[in-house]
């Protein structure tokens, strides 16, 4: 019998979890004893989005959008199930439990360590999180268990047009519960830099590779 050759899991991806908290342990470091490289970061900001913020967040997304086969999405009616439950999940489930435990720590069990205003900035910043599915990291841990990459295509590219149309109203709804005034120009001006643009360019690249080299996942994923 012939062994099939399994692939293990490489070096970044088995202690990715070391490399988020030394990344985060590293900016609490930087933001507490060198403010200065924060303040010089805030001058470039429009409709307080940073920019140097969302070209480092291109660097990183614009390959795992690489992998998002639009075309993918005619395959969505042979297995709906789970395509729905992902939508349900990511839609109508997820952006409210993030606004119920945010305002649940911020503002009832650690009341007594974080000023309210702190709190609520806190409560909008959970908003923010709660309600964009994640796109990148789920090629990557569908690629740890040995997950289906076509159906992982194909969950990514329809959850990424819907948080398109989505994403804006539900933050708006939250965050409008949650008593702020709905920065419009903010949210809007953050899908098109995080979401639009990266997507755009990650799509017309791909294309081009696709035309030049063909088809194949493994350049991919």
């Amino acid at each position: 019998m012939i062994k099939e050759k399994t692939q293990g899991i490489s070096f970044f991806n088995k202690y990715l979890s070391v490399w988020i908290l030394l990344c985060m342990a590293l900016g609490i470091l930087i933001g507490k004893y060198l403010p200065a490289v924060s303040d010089f970061f805030r001058q470039f900001e429009i409709a307080n989005v940073n920019i140097p913020l969302a070209v480092l967040i291109w660097l990183m997304i614009f390959p795992m959008m690489l992998k998002i086969d639009f075309s993918s999405i005619k395959q969505a009616g042979k297995q709906p199930k789970g395509l729905i439950l992902t939508w349900i999940v990511n839609w109508l489930i997820k952006p409210f439990t993030m606004f119920g435990l945010a305002s649940l720590f911020f503002y009832v069990i650690f009341k007594g360590y974080i000023p309210s205003l702190l709190a609520k900035d806190y409560l909008a910043g959970a908003v923010l999180l709660g309600a964009a599915p994640c796109t990148a990291m789920v090629f990557v841990w569908s690629n740890m268990t040995n997950g289906n990459a076509a159906y992982t295509l194909l969950q990514v590219a329809t959850n990424d047009l819907i948080i398109l149309v989505a994403y804006v109203p539900i933050v708006a709804l939250l965050l409008g519960i949650g008593g702020f005034s709905i920065p419009w120009l903010t949210l809007i001006l953050s899908v098109v830099l995080f979401i639009v643009i990266p997507l755009i360019l990650a799509s017309i690249t791909r294309t081009i590779v696709v035309k030049k080299k063909g088809v194949d996942l493994t350049l991919f994923l």
